[in-house]
Formats: C-alpha cells, sequence, structure tokens
C-alpha cells in the first residue's frame, strides 16, 4: 500500500497532467484559429502525451493501491500575442511540470517509497525532452522573426509529429 503523503502527491500529479492536456488543447485551438494547422497538429499531439502521462501516474497509484482522486481542472490561458509567446508559455510550463516530478522524486526518497523513486524516473527523463523540444521550438521561433515563409515552414514540419503510446503505458490502456 502506497503511503498518504505520495498517494496525494500523485494525485495532485494527475491533475497538473491533466491541466497540461487542458493548455496545449488550447494552445492547439488557439493555432487552428490562427490557420497554423502544423502547430496546431503540434498541440493535439502534446495534448495526447499529457493525458497519458496522467494515466500513467493514474494505472502507477492504483497499482500501488492507491486512491485516486480526481479534482477540478482549472480553465487554461486560451490567448496569446503570437507564436512565441504560446511556445515561451509551453516552456515555462513544461520547466513547472520538472519541480513538481522533481518534487515527488524528493518526498519518495524522504519516505524511502523506493518503488516510486524507480517509476518516477521515466518522468525525469521525459521532462528532459519536453523542456529540450519546446526550448527548440521557440528558440527556432525567434530566429523567424517576422518571416513568414520561415514560419509557414516550420508550420508544414510540426505537421509531422506523430504520436506515439509512451512505453509505461504499452499494454495498459
Amino acid at each position: 500500500m502506497i503511503n498518504k503523503k505520495i498517494q496525494d502527491s500523485i494525485n495532485k500529479q494527475i491533475n497538473a497532467e491533466m491541466f497540461s492536456s487542458y493548455l496545449y488543447l488550447a494552445m492547439n485551438a488557439y493555432f487552428e484559429d490562427m490557420g497554423l494547422k502544423g502547430f496546431a497538429h503540434w498541440m493535439k499531439v502534446q495534448a495526447q502525451e499529457e493525458m497519458c502521462h496522467a494515466m500513467i501516474f493514474y494505472n502507477y497509484l492504483n497499482d500501488r493501491g492507491g486512491r485516486v482522486i480526481l479534482e477540478s481542472i482549472e480553465k487554461p490561458t486560451f490567448e496569446w500575442a503570437n507564436p512565441v509567446a504560446v511556445f515561451e508559455n509551453v516552456y515555462a510550463h513544461e520547466q513547472y511540470v520538472t519541480s513538481l516530478i522533481n518534487d515527488i522524486v524528493s518526498l519518495s526518497m524522504e519516505e524511502k517509497d523506493h518503488a516510486t523513486t524507480a517509476a518516477l524516473q521515466w518522468f525525469v527523463t521525459e521532462q528532459v525532452e519536453e523542456e529540450d523540444s519546446a526550448n527548440d521550438i521557440l528558440n527556432r521561433l525567434k530566429l523567424v522573426g517576422s518571416d513568414n515563409s520561415a514560419l509557414f515552414m516550420m508550420n508544414d514540419e510540426l505537421a509531422t509529429r506523430v504520436f506515439a503510446l509512451p512505453s509505461p503505458l504499452t499494454g495498459k490502456i
């Protein structure tokens, strides 16, 4: 049975991951409205990934005999000044999620919950990738500046992103 402190922190993380999915769907809608379908597609895939992350935590808590308690999901921002502002938000949000995961890792180590510490290592690695991806796109958007042809080239590139079920969920959903 998982201890209550860990259970509570994982329940908070489930909510944070679901909020992340909701936020990326809001960004998807923003880009759809702008006619940037490639950027919109990238955000939709990101939203799917975040919901999968929530489900990994959900399944883990159930597997450990914990109780999943779903809370309200905060309303996300839905307006931004431009694509750069969107990806500044993405990058900052991913840094925030990294801090949340690091907090759970620290708690699991403090509580000597080795199973949770081990399970969280996948997320630690995943967050390095998430931050790098967001920062890469943000830096490229800043380089593009007001060059619409370069923006449309990025749009075409982002449209090629493919959703892949995260490995901890293979065979679980």
